[in-house]
């Protein structure tokens, strides 16, 4: 245990940075800070992101999407740098007034629709193109619940567990066993469910799978916060089965280029706008 202690005011108020390698873009208020309109390419769907966990859950929809030949869900998607607050344009809080990533425009509709918060998109896409998705009954639903354990699990891996073990600006036992110890819970659950089903809510490859893969398949593959020593991901082998199997589609693999700016120059395609920019082997930001 540490040998400081903090003893919360009555009331908090920011007075500093939070510190870490997220604090110039952290702050108590919402909002746009700058004016700052959305490019609009040509296609009706246009994808505001960035290649975290979160957004790589939609490109990868979206390549799988163009792999079954649904033309409608062709798209340009867009960088949005977050660590110099794109976020915070004004176009960009009009399409998320959470200005978080990713956010994604429709334009086939008589007023374009915004779509934002990973899950929604995904069920969103979903639905438009009748797809990923069971259209009713129990399959339905055990999709639906796998898809929103994600969105309710994922924020202990990151915000808890990635932040504590590999962005704080210091190193404290008690966060980073507290997220560890939930973090491993977690992978255990989805192991003893893989250990009975080839995908996530059953038989057939779905939208949960697509959310559940960028979070905790890149987490046992290796990717995030260089913690699979340290968290033992060899034990979860079903996990890591299907990890393996979902990476090696080739949509997947392709989603996971789009919007990325970081890691090996043949992984990145800061920006897509069209098939054929997956064929360049590399592209990086400007």
């Amino acid at each position: 245990m540490s040998d400081t202690s903090y003893t919360p005011p009555k009331v908090w108020t920011w007075e500093q940075p939070s510190g870490g390698q997220f604090a110039s873009i952290n702050r108590p208020v919402s909002g746009a800070t700058h004016e700052k309109e959305l490019p609009v390419g040509k296609h009706p769907l246009q994808l505001y992101s960035l290649a975290t966990p979160n957004g790589v859950k939609v490109t990868i929809m979206l390549e799988e999407l163009l792999a079954q030949g649904h033309q409608g869900a062709e798209y340009d998607a867009w960088l949005i740098k977050i660590g110099d607050g794109d976020q915070f344009g004004s176009g960009f809080v009009g399409a998320n007034p959470n200005s978080k990533i990713p956010a994604l425009v429709d334009h086939s509709t008589q007023t374009p629709t915004r779509v934002f918060e990973s899950a929604s998109i995904l069920m969103y896409l979903a639905e438009k193109f009748d797809v990923f998705l069971p259209e009713e009954g129990p399959a339905r639903t055990e999709t639906l619940n796998w898809l929103f354990w994600q969105m309710g699990s994922a924020p202990y891996l990151g915000g808890g567990f990635g932040h504590f073990y590999a962005y704080a600006p210091e190193k404290f036992q008690y966060p980073i066993d507290r997220f560890a110890m939930e973090t491993k819970r977690q992978l255990d659950v989805l192991d003893k469910t893989l250990a009975e089903r080839p995908f996530i809510a059953g038989s057939e490859y779905t939208i949960a799978d697509m959310a559940i893969f960028p979070w905790y398949g890149g987490l046992v593959l290796g990717r995030l916060y260089d913690a699979a020593e340290f968290l033992s991901v060899q034990d979860y082998k079903h996990v890591v089965a299907w990890a393996e199997k979902i990476d090696a589609r080739p949509a997947v693999a392709r989603g996971r280029r789009v919007n990325k700016v970081w890691g090996e120059e043949s992984e990145q395609l800061a920006e897509r706008h069209d098939a054929s920019d997956h064929d360049t082997p590399g592209q990086a930001a400007e």
